[in-house]
């Protein structure tokens, strides 16, 4: 079942933000929104990573940083919509242009004596 406190979190999708990518978009929150974060890191998962990020960027934000402009609802790179990766498929793939030399069981290979 979903825990409802997922739901209003500053960042959507929180829990699957890789490090990265929290790392920069922890930047556009205020320290209300990190703090909120931080104890909802610390309430579930814990990860040492993470809690350090948002404890490093809470600091900064006490220590004066503004928060930077940024949308946090913006697509992260793993969300894009563009295809990745080799568009080859058998498809695409072009015919073999000569049977492997020792022939293969539709095309017998033939004896060296018999070429000329």
């Amino acid at each position: 079942m979903a825990d409802p406190a997922r739901n209003t979190l500053p960042l959507p999708d929180y829990d699957h933000l890789p490090i990265g990518g929290l790392e920069s978009r922890v930047r556009s929150l205020t320290a209300g929104e990190v703090e909120e974060l931080l104890a909802y890191e610390r309430s579930h998962a814990d990860r040492l990573p993470v809690t350090e990020v948002l404890a490093a960027r809470l600091e900064q934000l006490e220590a004066g940083a503004e928060p930077t402009s940024g949308d946090p609802h913006a697509l992260r790179p793993e969300q894009d919509e563009r295809r990745t990766g080799s568009p080859v498929s058998p498809v695409t793939s072009p015919e073999p242009f000569s049977p492997p030399p020792h022939g293969t069981p539709d095309q017998r290979g033939k004896p060296k004596g018999d070429r000329r």
